[in-house]
């Protein structure tokens, strides 16, 4: 019995064994032979009734997303495609350039307006004799831990970014059109890769020329001598930092270890920061800098300058060289995964970009964040339970109890923010005069932003409306029901922040710091029932000697919930002396009682406006 050739393939139009000729449509190509069928005499003849044998049958096997569907000996439209490209995006890219132009132009103007007065001042101090000898001290002993704590900061950056952008980003008609086209995947996505190689180092070598700027003042090292140490890291590490980007973007497993591991990279990059306070006040560990020095390229981009302002550095010539070997491979296996990267994971990416530019412009900072915890994940859901309540007035906060243990990422944030806030409020009692206000100022701005990751499920119930439906009560009613959770459990980390300083002989701060966390969480629902952006209060038309006031209200507007719990409280904490008496206290505790009735009462008028929009 003779054996049928195979059947072509539905999902490429090639033969899956020998060909008998091109595809139609192909170059020079005549339809392929069918297969003979197999007729027996005694059959009727009306029509083909040919059966496959079993081990003859034709299987189909779908092919992956990627797998082109042409040849590329016959059907690589690769340079013709993109040549007409080109010539059609020629006009468009004059146009981009010259917007681009027009805002380089734009920053340099505000840069040199605004800075160059402040510039002149400093290098004025530093030709009168300016001794900023204390200040190079400080920095020459935090340069191990410091290299450190900016690399890994600038890693996670890098792999946190790739989780919904990352260094290959194609547009969304190119990734729609113009990979479905019979074109070479590297030859499209490559491009994308190098340009953000090359962008990536434009920032290093600003950074390192301040850096450079900074030795030379405080008298570490001359302006030359600095520039060629921190040459090397101004141009590696972020070369590093896209490779990691790019493995993170080409592989899946390597995204969801970063999901999952992000919070352990928080509390490194925190250790890492209190490792060089601790440095720059002295308290060092000669053991733990030697071993950061040589464990990675953190301390491998430190040695050259660390051996150009004095430091101890034998082995630095090894460190770079090894640091520019892992930056060439880093960027070889990079430039080859930025060819491999699914087509259906582009798609995602760039609605993702569409969608986070396109809100950036109308200032809806909340869609925009809504966006990437949709493209990078919220975590894992903790299976956590609580007894319902029985009384329908607790349910609220029951609710919102639930969700703060079944999302501990949340909590896991609030503390840190804590963290930060108690770090710059012992960093102020140290200080005396403006240094200790603004240090004050920075750390009720903390405490806000603690208190104000609790307040998340005031912002889920204001994203839509609708969604209010499930309680017996009014918006308005619901929203300062939701002000319950973030306040009680805001005060209870600013109780755990405040007993170090209570330990130090400052009692009065385990009533003052928990006080200071209920009008945080009446600010935090406020700024919930804000509504949408109101970008008309950006041109108000009025003339003065600055421009139009109209940014400077709309940021008013927009920030008006921090604005007044951060600065009545700071007004309140300032009329106070270093060790409050009682009447001190009180005072603070009423400011903090008006300022909550306050908000308390524009969150509720501004989420009945909600409703009736």
């Amino acid at each position: 019995m003779p054996r049928p050739e195979p059947v072509p393939s539905p999902a490429s139009g090639l033969t899956s064994g020998p060909a008998s000729g091109p595809a139609p449509g192909s170059p020079g190509g005549q339809a392929p032979v069918p297969p003979p069928r197999h007729h027996d005499p005694s059959e009727p003849d009306d029509g083909p009734t040919w059966t496959p044998e079993p081990d003859d049958a034709p299987t189909w096997t779908p092919e992956p997303d990627d797998a082109p569907t042409w040849t590329p000996e016959d059907d690589d439209r690769t340079p013709e495609t993109l040549r007409w490209l080109r010539d059609k995006r020629r006009a468009h890219r004059r146009r981009k350039g010259r917007d681009l132009a027009v805002v380089i132009y734009t920053l340099l103007l505000v840069v040199v307006g605004y800075g160059g007065g402040y510039a002149f001042h400093f290098m004025r101090r530093v030709e009168l004799g300016a001794d900023y000898s204390g200040l190079g001290a400080d920095l020459q002993r935090a340069l191990p831990a410091f290299f450190t704590l900016v690399t890994a900061a600038l890693a996670l950056f890098a792999a946190r970014d790739a989780l919904w952008r990352g260094p290959v980003v194609v547009p969304a008609p190119s990734v729609g059109w113009l990979l479905a086209q019979p074109v070479r995947r590297e030859r499209v996505l490559r491009p994308w890769f190098r340009l953000s190689a090359g962008l990536a180092v434009v920032p290093g070598l600003l950074v390192a020329a301040g850096g450079a700027v900074a030795l030379r003042v405080t008298g570490l090292a001359s302006l030359g001598a600095a520039l060629l140490a921190l040459l090397p890291a101004a141009l590696c590490l972020p070369l590093l930092a896209v490779s990691v980007g790019m493995a993170v973007e080409r592989r899946s497993a390597l995204a969801a270890r970063v999901r999952r591991r992000t919070p352990l990279a928080v509390l490194a990059l925190m250790l890492l920061a209190a490792q060089t306070v601790l440095a720059v006040r002295g308290h060092r560990s000669v053991l733990l800098e030697r071993a950061e020095l040589w464990s990675g390229p953190w301390g491998w981009a430190a040695q050259p300058v660390v051996a150009a302002t004095g430091g101890s550095a034998p082995g630095r010539w090894i460190a770079l060289a090894a640091l520019v070997l892992l930056t060439a491979g880093g960027l070889v296996l990079g430039h080859r995964d930025a060819g491999r990267v699914p087509t259906a994971q582009l798609r995602r990416r760039a609605a993702t970009a569409q969608t986070v530019s396109s809100v950036m412009w109308t200032v809806e900072l909340r869609a925009a964040k809504l966006a990437l915890l949709d493209a990078t994940g919220s975590g894992r859901v903790h299976r956590a339970r609580l007894p319902a309540p029985r009384s329908k007035y607790l349910v609220v906060v029951w609710r919102d109890a639930l969700a703060l243990l079944r999302s501990p990422g949340r909590f896991a944030k609030a503390l840190m923010w804590t963290a930060c806030a108690t770090a710059a409020a012992a960093l102020g009692a140290e200080l005396n005069g403006g240094r200790r206000t603004l240090c004050a100022v920075v750390a009720l701005l903390l405490g806000y932003v603690a208190v104000g990751a609790l307040a998340e499920p005031a912002r889920l119930e204001t994203d839509d409306v609708r969604r209010a439906a499930w309680s017996p009560f009014r918006l308005r009613t619901l929203m300062l029901q939701h002000t319950v959770v973030p306040a009680v459990a805001g005060a209870l980390l600013a109780l755990m922040a405040a007993v170090p300083f209570a330990v130090a002989g400052a009692p009065w701060a385990l009533l003052l710091w928990p006080v200071c966390a209920v009008p945080f969480a009446a600010a935090a629902v406020f700024a919930a029932c804000r509504g949408p952006a109101r970008t008309s209060l950006m041109f108000t038309g009025v003339s003065t000697p600055v421009g139009d006031p109209g940014v400077l209200i709309f940021l008013a507007w927009y920030a008006a919930g921090p604005l007044v719990s951060v600065g009545g409280l700071a007004l309140a904490l300032g009329a106070v002396p270093h060790r409050p008496d009682a009447a001190g206290t009180g005072g603070v505790a009423a400011v903090a009682g008006l300022l909550t009735a306050g908000l308390l009462f524009f969150a509720a008028r501004s989420a009945d406006r909600l409703v009736r929009r």
